[in-house]
C-alpha cells in the first residue's frame, strides 16, 4: 500500500473516530424567570424575531440541527455557543445590573445596525434568522424604547 493510501486510510479512521466522542448540549427546557422575554414584554412580531435570531447563540437552549451531530463542526458550533453566552446570555438578562442591561442593549442595536447580528455563517445556514431591512429596524426601534425606558 501506497504512503497516500495509508495517509487516507489514517485520515479516513480518524474522522469516523472523533464521531463517537461525547459533545455537550446547551439545551434546558426550563425557561428561567429571569430570561429576557418573561423580563420584558415584547410583542409577538419582536418576539418571535429574538427566538429566531438570537437564542441559538444567546440563550441556554439551543436549537441544534442534524448537522450539530458530525464532529469536528459540532466542537465548533458548541464553542461559538459558549462564546456567544458569554458576550449575552437571554436566559440570564433579568440578573444583570440595570446598567448592564442598558449596556447590552446598547450593543445589541449597535450590532444590528452595523449587520453585525446575527452573524452571516449562523444567517447563511438559518434562512429564518436573516433579518430584512424591516425587521432589523422593528427590532431595533422596539429594543431602543425599552433602552430608553431602564431607570
Amino acid at each position: 500500500m501506497s504512503l497516500f493510501k495509508k495517509a487516507i486510510l489514517l485520515l479516513l479512521i480518524a474522522v469516523v473516530g472523533i464521531q463517537f466522542l461525547p459533545t455537550t448540549r446547551n439545551q434546558n427546557n426550563e425557561v428561567l424567570e429571569t430570561d429576557f422575554l418573561k423580563t420584558f414584554t415584547a410583542p409577538n412580531n419582536v418576539r418571535n424575531l429574538l427566538k429566531n435570531t438570537c437564542y441559538d447563540c444567546h440563550s441556554n437552549n439551543t436549537n441544534y440541527r442534524w448537522y450539530h451531530k458530525i464532529q469536528p463542526v459540532s466542537w465548533l458550533l458548541d464553542n461559538h455557543v459558549k462564546e456567544g453566552k458569554k458576550q449575552l446570555n437571554f436566559s440570564e438578562f433579568g440578573t444583570y445590573s440595570e446598567r448592564k442591561q442598558k449596556s447590552k442593549l446598547k450593543s445589541v442595536i449597535i450590532q444590528i445596525k452595523e449587520n453585525k447580528m446575527p452573524l452571516s455563517t449562523y444567517a447563511l445556514i438559518h434562512k429564518d434568522a436573516k433579518l430584512s431591512e424591516k425587521n432589523k429596524e422593528l427590532l431595533t426601534k422596539w429594543l431602543i424604547q425599552l433602552r430608553d425606558g431602564l431607570p
